[in-house]
């Protein structure tokens, strides 16, 4: 608890320090001189400063051993009456004025200021500015002759405000404007000076006035003559300029008659060939337009057709590549059929080659063994329909609707008849040629070979 309530004690002590110290610190308004004194240093010259002054800025007042306070920077007016005057002629003048005076911020008089007006109030400093500017005033009245003080006022004040300017420097105040009023004096010598020039001006004024009045009837009746002589000059010349110029216009106009007739010529023909050319490029870009549309018409025609051959013609492929898979697969299905017909018919064919070769078999087993005898037998069972079909040949020949043409020629021995006749039959193949053609010998009780039967015959008729 007691080390809380130190702790206490510090911050308050610390804190309060800090509040006086930032309370320490001034600031300068613009309007007025913080002036610093006690302990502030020493001067260019090594010994104490009496005052540090600022203005417009700020500054840390050292508590103890350093104060402040503030000079007003508000101007002061002071009407300064001067009455009784001695000029440089001994004649006294009254100057009545109002000057306006205020402390000073430059430098040096800043410190002036500080040392000589600290603490003191408008009033006084006003009353201590107003003693001075009376003296000054004065001795400036007392140096001037009264013609200058009346005729050149700038110079009286220029030398007022130097003279006084100087003094109050001395006191920290400067100079801010003078305005004197009216001057005059006891004597009236000022008024019989402004009486004397303003005789001397109105009698200045009277000859001005009477000299050119003279000026003026002469210069009116030099003016007369001189305009008489001029009007008449200037009408010759206004007539003779007025022909000129009437002459000048007849040419103008000719000219510009026949300036615009060419220019009208010329501007017709360009507009002419302006129109033609107008109609020729309009007739070419309507040319050049039909062009365009007949390309446009004949390449959309063109389009329509190739679009649709196009299309018909993808349409045929389509179609016929469906009918070629649809051929394909009929033909695939033929095929199928046919193989399997003919791979049946092989098989069947194989069975029946294999029943006959196995009837075969039996056939040369009955023969006993012999291909040869074998061959004969079946040949023997088959020759029954064998002479069956010979007969067949001629069998449904009508012999009675047979018209044969004799003519009686023939080998001498059988007539045509009878030629045509063994011709007929010998067209039907022999027995013989066929048991050849089957590699069979005929056997002898069916009959001869031919040879042998030609020899007997021959034999025969010998």
């Amino acid at each position: 608890m007691e080390t809380l309530i130190l702790i206490l004690v510090v911050v308050l002590l610390i804190f309060g320090t800090l509040i006086a110290l930032l309370s320490r610190y001034k600031k300068c308004p613009s309007d007025k001189i913080l002036v610093i004194y006690g302990m502030v240093g020493k001067g260019s010259t090594g010994d104490a400063k009496s005052a540090k002054c600022i203005h417009g800025g700020a500054s840390f007042i050292w508590p103890v051993i350093q104060s402040y306070q503030y000079l007003d920077l508000t101007p002061i007016s002071i009407e300064v009456n001067l009455t009784n005057a001695l000029s440089r002629q001994n004649i006294r003048i009254d100057v009545p004025s109002r000057f306006t005076v205020g402390i000073s911020t430059e430098t040096g008089v800043m410190q002036n200021a500080a040392e000589r007006l600290l603490g003191l109030g408008l009033n006084e400093i006003q009353e201590l500015a107003k003693d001075i500017i009376f003296g000054q005033l004065r001795l400036v009245v007392a140096t001037m002759d009264i013609e200058e003080i009346n005729t050149d006022r700038d110079k009286f004040l220029e030398a007022v405000s130097s003279n006084v300017e100087t003094e109050l420097k001395k006191i920290g105040l400067r100079l801010i404007n003078v305005n004197v009023t009216d001057i005059n004096d006891e004597s009236g010598y000022i008024e019989a000076l402004g009486k004397e020039a303003a005789a001397k001006a109105i009698n200045d004024a009277r000859q001005s006035v009477a000299e050119k009045n003279r000026d003026g009837s002469i210069g009116e009746a030099n003016a007369q003559r001189d305009e008489r002589v001029q009007v008449s000059s200037a009408n010759a010349a206004a007539v003779e300029g007025e022909n000129t110029a009437k002459i000048t216009v007849a040419k103008s106009d000719a000219l510009r008659r026949e300036k615009e007739a060419e220019a009208l010529r010329i501007a017709t023909a360009a507009e002419k060939v302006q129109y033609a050319k107008s109609l020729e490029e309009a007739y070419q870009a309507e040319e050049s337009a039909e062009k365009q549309r007949a390309a446009k018409e004949r390449a959309t025609k063109e389009a329509d057709i190739i679009v649709q051959a196009q299309i018909y013609k993808e349409k045929l492929e389509i179609e016929a590549e469906a009918e070629a898979e649809q051929i394909r697969r009929r033909a695939k299905g033929e095929a199928d059929a046919i193989y399997a017909r003919m791979e049946a018919e092989a098989r069947g064919n194989e069975e029946i080659l294999r029943k006959q070769a196995t009837g075969f078999a039996e056939i040369v087993a009955s023969a006993g063994g012999d291909s040869n005898d074998a061959v004969r037998l079946m040949l023997a069972d088959k020759m029954e329909e064998l002479i069956r079909i010979q007969v067949e040949a001629i069998k449904n020949i009508k012999i009675d609707k047979v018209t044969v043409w004799d003519s009686g020629s023939g080998d001498g021995k059988n007539s045509s008849t009878a030629n045509f006749l063994s011709g007929l039959m010998k067209s039907i193949p022999p027995m013989q040629e066929m048991f050849d053609m089957a590699g069979m010998k005929l056997p002898e009780f069916l009959g001869k070979e031919k040879e042998e039967n030609n020899q007997l015959e021959e034999t025969n008729n010998n």
